[in-house]
């Protein structure tokens, strides 16, 4: 069994950027027979991390008491209507300094890769959707510019044009790394930055430390922001999850 740590940051209010406090989290969004953030948890210990930590806020009660049969632990963002998700990391910056793996809780993706992503020989890592013809970056989409396997800058607000694909909502960093993330953490923080998305910190990281690439192999995956992702993601994403094969679970782990 892993003794890497996942951390869950799913205090987010509900679909869309007019969302009211009290609209149902995205993470309980539920997507066939289970809910985003059970499909999350599923996942993680099926690659054979049992440690795992939920980052709560909107709703927080009801997240507890959908994923509390699944053992994990809770951290609580008490400002998650005014903070984002680089707030919520820092939260758990005592939980981190081993190493950790972290995802957004609005992804639904295929279990192979945040697979890809732990086993990957690197010690810290993003998880980057290439870009292509096919797929079109814009405004709406964190991306980033990769040179030589590298992490070279992640923003919202970088052109297109000079972006070499997309943050799919996940990171991974040893136990050196992790410190140096959580000085990243702090820093932000006490320079206002609370209201930022936790990329904001992997640049931060990326400038002063190398940050390696994983690649999504063409595994489907989707960051549900919109009401027209959650559609997408019923018609096109999870139907394609559910034909392809899942990794083998590892011997020991439970849900």
């Amino acid at each position: 069994m892993s003794t890497m740590r996942a951390v869950i940051l799913a205090a987010e209010n509900g679909l869309g950027s007019g969302s009211a406090a009290g609209a149902a989290p995205k993470c309980l969004l539920r997507l066939g027979d289970r809910t985003l953030l059970e499909r999350q948890i599923t996942g993680i210990r099926a690659i054979g991390i049992d440690d795992v930590t939920v980052v709560v806020g909107c709703q927080s009660d009801l997240v507890r008491r959908q994923c509390g049969h699944h053992h994990v632990h809770f951290v609580d963002n008490l400002r998650f209507a005014q903070t984002s998700s680089l707030y919520s990391l820092w939260l758990t910056r005592p939980l981190l300094l081993d190493g950790f793996v972290v995802l957004k809780g609005d992804v639904l993706f295929h279990p192979r890769l945040l697979d890809d992503l732990v086993t990957a020989p690197c010690e810290d890592a993003l998880l980057v959707a290439f870009a292509d013809e096919s797929r079109a970056l814009g405004s709406a989409e964190t991306k980033v510019k990769v040179r030589g396997g590298r992490v070279v800058d992640i923003s919202k607000e970088m052109d297109p044009g000079k972006a070499d694909g997309e943050h799919v909502g996940m990171a991974k960093f040893g136990a050196a790394g992790a410190r140096l993330l959580v000085n990243c953490l702090d820093a932000l923080v006490a320079a206002g930055h609370s209201r930022d998305s936790a990329p904001r910190s992997f640049r931060c990281f990326a400038r002063r430390r190398r940050l390696e690439t994983v690649g999504t192999r063409g595994y489907p995956w989707i960051a549900i922001d919109r009401p027209e992702d959650r559609e997408r993601a019923e018609r096109e994403v999870l139907p394609a999850i559910e034909q392809l094969p899942e990794p083998a679970p590892v011997a020991g782990t439970a849900d």
